[in-house]
């Protein structure tokens, strides 16, 4: 993300895909739990980070002031201190090469070259010199600001190092995938990977997608993507870093709107959505570098393939081996009936729900509707309507959800016992591999992300109910676990 736009926390917008949010590291875990101690002492964070950790939503602004303030503390004792790691991040940094030296370049001169108000700016508003990485401008920049840029590589080193061990913990546990990384469809055009692939990526359009039934108005996205002519004429480059930044750290990655390998709907910057056009990528150079680069890295691929997708696109998909994603709430026949789960693909991830649909407990509430009028989304007078459509819809998920536990019958269920069977029927279903969200392991009724709300709705500030140690612990989900657990070994044992 960005280290100078506290407000900007989605990560669907990031700064690069090849980088990370290093507000998410654990620098105790890498460098011990002593030296962090010692650094929130000395900075006066203690008090802070309690209050922090006790809001009902996060506040990212003050937490990424608060955590950069504890990183750079502990990147100070790290350079004066003979740290036994020094060596280690020497060599990452070494092994980053030119995209890690060209992101932590960016994020130092992010801070240092602000608007006359004082206000982080676009790189194209920078001074010319240093609107591209290869003037020696940068270069001199680089080396008279050597700790500002320094102390971004130990950032980075930080996360690498937690997602390693993480990795390696998941897999010497006994899961045979691990971490599953998530990327996403563009970056922001005003980002480190825009400034630094000038030549592959396309800056000056934004990508979203065309009005429809579900949004009148289109969609933009506010994220540049790559050029298909630049890719072409620099050899793929920034698309096999890409790929394999992502896959350094995990056993899987989901690709976010997998549509967008073929084509993308792009908007010139300032235009509405409906000005948009679709723009055609080369798919088959794109699935082969993808899947050999799975196969590099023993990998398993996700493509998010939801909404509208272009003919033909599953089939090229599934035959390299790329499975697609089949959601619970969406997963009917031609008149509107939910799919036993028998019927559901062999092809494609099975899941109860997403970040950006509401959560099993809130949808069989009506909780998301509530929510859309509350932000404007549905008039107030379409409450009736609204919640009776959402009426026959629950009756009709409840009847499937009722044969597939063997307890046929139109007795609706409630909605903890509703999050139960859903979870039991998607391990029903021959998908390859099924995903239960914590949001419905835990049975919670508020989701994540709602797509097209910024203001009004706390998108990405949600908090667990419990420590990330002892969250699945909980009674109720372990129970849960365990159904999904029987579920697939009664598959896999059927004759």
């Amino acid at each position: 993300m960005f280290s100078e736009h506290l407000n900007q926390y989605s990560p669907y917008s990031p700064s690069s895909r090849l980088f990370y949010n290093v507000l998410h590291s654990a620098p105790g875990s890498i460098l011990g739990d002593h030296p962090l101690h010692q650094a929130v002492e000395r900075c006066g964070l203690g008090d802070e980070l309690r209050r922090l950790e006790q809001l009902e939503l996060v506040d990212w602004p003050a937490v990424a002031e608060a955590r950069q303030r504890l990183l750079r503390a502990l990147f100070h004792d790290f350079g004066t201190g003979g740290n036994a790691l020094q060596q280690d991040f020497e060599s990452f940094r070494k092994a980053g090469g030119e995209a890690l030296e060209n992101h932590c370049r960016f994020e130092a001169l992010h801070a240092a070259l602000r608007s006359p108000q004082g206000h982080p700016q676009h790189w194209r508003d920078w001074p010319e010199p240093y609107r591209d990485p290869q003037n020696p401008a940068v270069q001199r920049f680089a080396e008279e600001q050597a700790d500002a840029v320094s102390f971004h590589a130990f950032a980075q080193w930080l996360m690498a190092r937690g997602l390693e061990r993480a990795q390696v913990a998941a897999r010497s546990s006994g899961m045979r995938i691990g971490l599953i990384s998530d990327l996403a469809v563009g970056a922001d055009g005003g980002g480190s990977q825009a400034w630094s692939r000038q030549g592959e990526v396309l800056a000056d359009l934004t990508v979203g997608a065309p009005p429809d039934i579900l949004n009148r108005d289109g969609q933009s996205w506010g994220i540049c993507a790559f050029s298909p002519w630049g890719l072409k004429e620099h050899g793929y480059r920034a698309f096999i870093e890409m790929l394999r930044a992502n896959l350094a750290h995990s056993g899987g990655m989901r690709i976010d709107h997998v549509m967008g390998l073929m084509r993308l709907w792009v908007i010139p910057i300032g235009a509405g959505p409906d000005h948009g056009v679709y723009l055609n990528y080369p798919l088959d150079d794109m699935l082969r570098l993808l899947t050999l680069e799975a196969w590099r890295h023993k990998a398993v691929i996700l493509g998010e393939d939801l909404g509208t997708i272009p003919a033909g696109l599953r089939d090229k998909l599934a035959a390299r081996g790329i499975l697609g994603m089949r959601v619970l709430l969406f997963e009917r026949d031609g008149a509107s009936n939910f799919l036993p789960a028998a019927h559901w693909s062999r092809h494609a991830l099975a899941t109860t729900t997403t970040h950006d649909i509401p959560t099993v407990s809130g949808w069989w509430q009506g909780h998301d509707i509530d929510w859309r009028i509350r932000v404007g989304q549905y008039a107030e007078h379409t409450r009736d309507e609204q919640l009776a459509g959402r009426a026959r819809e629950r009756a009709g998920l409840n009847r499937a959800l009722r044969e597939d536990a063997g307890q046929p019958g139109e007795e609706l269920l409630e909605p903890a016992a509703a999050v139960d069977a859903s979870v039991c029927f998607i391990g029903h279903t021959p998908a390859p591999l099924v995903l239960v969200p914590v949001e419905d392991a835990l049975g919670l009724e508020e989701q994540t992300n709602m797509p097209g709300i910024v203001e009004t709705h706390p998108n990405w500030r949600r908090r667990y109910p419990a420590d990330s140690a002892t969250l699945l612990d909980d009674p109720v989900c372990s129970r849960r676990l365990r159904c999904l657990v029987e579920a697939r070994h009664a598959l896999h044992e059927a004759p």
